[in-house]
């Protein structure tokens, strides 16, 4: 099999966090506290844990931190940082909702709260949860944005079309919604965390079968993320299973960016975004 990947790696693996603290209630308009209190979890235990699981198994990691969850604890967000871990763009307040006019006013807040308190702007993007647009992508590319990590439209990384042009300079990171452990397990069927490591260990198979890309996405929180200790558990007990295949390489999601940047001819454009084909 021939790779498109650097070190000639079979298969590409980023492990990605979202950091969904207090932006997610407050977002939705709920007094975070009592039995919507969970995403207190995020700062004072679930990154800690992350952090330890990462550094003990010897990964970086990209974050994905709400402008508000950076207002509201700093030092966490530092801490990510300070570990060599990446951190990307996740909205202001978790907006569940089309912004409409309004997104470029939230996508430059968030990206100023980001860059004043790390000193490095992220070049990285997530969805929070809303809608997206070709407004989108023009203020995260003038903001210097090089990738976003919203879409469900691939398998691989590509090029996007964006009002009929062709980008080079601005890559999609695609994220397998089986590979998220909110909506599909924790949130919506309240899977036990034995279940879920089996299936994250059947997408990740596939993908290393294929050659291919794995994105996994976890969420620090207690309720519907993984940071307590029973499904931060499963968590690495997935990591250990991927590290022992040959040809895995780790990378923050930046790193996979540049390389799709510096090698646009492995990576197929979407010219039909709303058909599904190439």
């Amino acid at each position: 099999m021939t790779s498109r990947w650097p070190q000639d790696a079979r298969c590409v693996v980023n492990i990605t966090v979202d950091f969904d603290g207090l932006s997610n209630e407050t977002g939705k308009k709920l007094l975070p506290i009592g039995k919507y209190s969970h995403g207190r979890y995020s700062a004072k235990r679930g990154v800690p844990r992350f952090l330890e699981l990462f550094e003990r198994l010897g990964i970086k990691a990209t974050f994905y931190v709400p402008g508000y969850d950076a207002e509201c604890f700093p030092a966490a967000v530092r801490s990510i940082a300070d570990a060599g871990h990446e951190i990307g763009a996740h909205g202001y307040l978790h907006e569940a909702y089309d912004l409409g006019e309004e997104e470029p006013f939230y996508l430059r807040k968030t990206h100023k709260i980001l860059t004043d308190l790390l000193g490095a702007s992220p070049v990285g993007w997530r969805n929070p949860g809303g809608g997206k647009s070709d407004l989108t992508i023009k203020v995260l590319r003038e903001l210097g944005y090089i990738y976003d990590s919203s879409e469900k439209a691939a398998d691989f990384p590509y090029f996007p079309v964006v009002a009929g042009q062709r980008l080079r300079d601005f890559v999609n990171l695609p994220d397998n919604t089986s590979s998220l452990d909110d909506a599909p397990f924790y949130r919506d069927s309240m899977t036990p965390p034995s279940e879920v490591c089996e299936q994250w260990k059947a997408e990740f198979d596939t993908a290393y079968a294929e050659g291919g890309y794995y994105d996994l996405i976890v969420h620090p929180r207690s309720g519907f993320g993984s940071g307590g200790p029973t499904r931060a558990k499963a968590l690495e007990n997935v990591i250990l299973y991927i590290q022992r295949h040959p040809g895995v390489l780790f990378q923050r999601q930046v790193e996979t960016a540049r390389w799709c940047l510096q090698n646009p001819d492995l990576w197929p454009e979407r010219t039909h975004p709303w058909s599904g084909r190439q």
